[in-house]
């Protein structure tokens, strides 16, 4: 099988935007089912998060995955995204980005 050029792309973009002081954002699908996300968060199966650094702590971007614990309602949460499930990395400020094609995967693990 070959390696998905995704998670490549993903952190070359993450750098580029942090570096032109913009602010990078994902589009996650959430049907997958190791998608592990806040859940009131979620609008039509999708949850769109701010990966900037100063947003993240332990940002990690591998070939497989993409976690890192943020706050949201003033609470740290674990956030882990596989790979596969990330629709598009833009830049929030102009909506510049890329955009990935994601397999379908039913079942939601979410967090309450």
């Amino acid at each position: 099988m070959m390696l998905s050029i995704a998670p490549y792309l993903i952190r070359a973009y993450h750098a580029w935007t942090e570096d032109a002081k913009l602010t990078p954002h994902i589009l996650v699908d959430c049907t997958y089912s190791s998608v592990i996300v806040p859940k009131q968060f979620i609008q039509q199966n999708k949850i769109v998060l701010n990966i900037a650094s100063n947003a993240t702590y332990n940002l990690i971007i591998s070939n497989d995955n993409l976690s890192f614990k943020a706050r949201f309602s003033k609470k740290l949460i674990n956030i882990f995204v596989p790979i596969n499930a990330i629709n598009s990395i833009y830049a929030s400020e102009n909506g510049k980005g890329m955009f990935f094609k994601t397999e379908e995967k039913p079942n939601l693990k979410l967090l309450d």
